[in-house]
């Protein structure tokens, strides 16, 4: 199955490439496809449930020789989401990307970015993460660039150059922490460092990989890159970043800061906690000061950043299960709302809130797919934004830590200020024409996979009780190391 999970989205991608020529095969193929993976994880999923943390060494090389495919509860909920999003915006692709990008090959570039994505996911060892980091920056290098318009150009050497920067720091890191253990299993390497001395030298390397995952993760004040790239390309590439991209450095975040650098945790995670505060903060208030729609949820994207790392920060079982559901629901919402964005350009041909506005008197039903995830994201209830941010705040509180508390709510009100402001100027602003008369139509591929991410955002707050019981496990298998590393190296030493 872990196999599956990762030669799947391969494989279609090859098949993709392949029938190149066969746009309207390629279309169906990637919701077949899409469809397949999915259930793959699921199936994973529900084996982690069942069985505990799943693993493979491949070759039949024991570990930590041969390169290890490990599944925990927390990997596997990150491949359901993965695969549900895939299958949502191969959907959404059909209605939005033109035929001259898919003959360029955009679907085979989207499975080949998947297959990195969960690669990652999966990884055992620190050298094949970077391996499926770099799948992933080909890929999406290559997908923000796809179309050859000059905005695509210039954000995509805004993204290249940082993020390659992000890809030589990890491989340093990678280079240390192998002379200093001789290992580069994930596992293995936890019990190792507990005995490097001087320990100090393993707190440099953690700092080094926090600066690389940052990068990768638009962490302040590294961020920088991201607003100036993701709104350039079409908005199914930008909502397909918006949910894993950033996600995957800060997945990578959670798994080596909770089983690799945890002795000196005093310094690394406290380092952590501030500088979630700032990028919720940066971000918030680059958000505020937009007009263009996506480079106000781009600026969103990095402003929720800081609330996933708030939960490891805090460093606790319960502050760790309240940041995987925060993942969880901040993927969903705000994938949303970039494919809510993207149907309000077919509407109006632009995303400049200063030229949008009578969309609820035009399309009802369009203000409330964008009103849903929006307050979710603000943090109103009953919405799966609340219950995240109650559960960071309670672990705040509980920890005593009252300053970044004080953050995640005020930064809780200005995103409810900026989501006002898009609902003001785009849907609730007249315009000079007549509000009732029909806008264009809208293509029924965008409307239908953008109504199934709204609804399951939604169910993501109805549900939050099972979905925070399964964060709570997660986090009750990364919070004990010894259980990870049993399940790879077969038995703690």
């Amino acid at each position: 199955m872990i196999v599956f999970v990762v030669i799947a989205p391969l494989t279609f991608a090859i098949l993709m490439l392949l029938l190149s020529n066969r746009p309207q095969i390629q279309r169906w193929i990637s919701l077949l496809a899409s469809a397949t993976i999915l259930t793959i994880a699921v199936l994973i999923f529900r084996l982690t449930l069942t069985n505990g943390i799943q693993t493979i060494q491949a070759g039949n090389w024991r570990a930590p020789f041969g390169i290890t495919l490990v599944v925990d509860t927390f990997s596997a909920v990150m491949l359901v989401i993965s695969g549900a999003l895939a299958l949502i915006l191969a959907a959404y692709s059909i209605g939005q990307i033109d035929p001259q990008r898919t003959k360029a090959g955009f679907y085979p570039l989207f499975f080949f970015l998947l297959t990195g994505v969960n690669g990652a996911f999966c990884a055992g060892d620190l050298f094949n993460l970077y391996v499926w980091f770099e799948v992933m920056l080909m890929a999406s290098f290559v997908l923000i660039a796809l179309g050859g318009e000059r905005t695509q150009i210039e954000g995509a050497v805004k993204y290249l150059i940082p993020n390659l920067l992000a890809s030589t720091l990890f491989l340093c890191a990678i280079g240390l922490l192998y002379n200093m253990v001789g290992t580069l299993n994930m596992a293995e390497m936890a019990l190792r460092l507990n005995h490097v001395q001087p320990y100090g030298q393993v707190t440099v390397v953690a700092v080094l990989l926090l600066i690389a995952f940052g990068i990768k993760s638009a962490l302040f004040p590294l961020f920088f890159w991201l607003p100036a790239s993701y709104h350039t390309p079409p908005v199914t590439i930008t909502a397909l970043f918006s949910g894993l991209l950033t996600k995957v450095g800060v997945y990578a975040l959670y798994r080596v800061f909770t089983l690799l650098f945890t002795q000196d945790a005093v310094y690394t995670h406290t380092l952590i906690l501030i500088l979630a505060g700032f990028t919720m903060v940066t971000g918030v208030f680059g958000a505020t000061a937009q007009t263009d729609m996506r480079r106000l949820l781009s600026f969103h994207i990095i402003s929720q950043i800081g609330y996933l790392l708030m939960g490891l920060g805090l460093f606790r079982q319960q502050a760790l299960a309240a940041g995987m559901y925060f993942m969880v629901h901040v993927i969903l919402a705000k994938t949303a709302l970039f494919m809510v964005s993207g149907i309000i350009f077919e509407l109006k041909g632009s995303y400049n809130l200063k030229k949008l506005g009578g969309l609820y008197a035009a399309k009802p039903s369009l203000s409330l797919m964008f009103l849903l995830p929006a307050l979710s994201l603000a943090g109103l209830p009953p919405l799966s934004g609340f219950f995240a941010k109650l559960v960071l705040i309670i672990a705040g509180f509980e920890l005593q830590q009252y300053l970044i508390v004080a953050v995640g709510l005020f930064v809780s009100f200005f995103t409810l200020y900026s989501m006002t402001k898009i609902w003001n100027e785009a849907f609730w602003k007249s315009t000079s024409e007549d509000a009732h008369t029909t806008v264009a139509r809208v293509n029924a591929w965008l409307w239908v996979p953008t109504l199934a991410l709204v609804a399951l955002s939604t169910a993501a707050g109805v549900l939050a009780a099972p979905l925070y019981g399964v964060c709570q496990m997660a986090a009750m298998q990364i919070s004990n190391p010894s259980t990870y590393i049993t399940a790879v190296l077969g038995a703690m030493p």
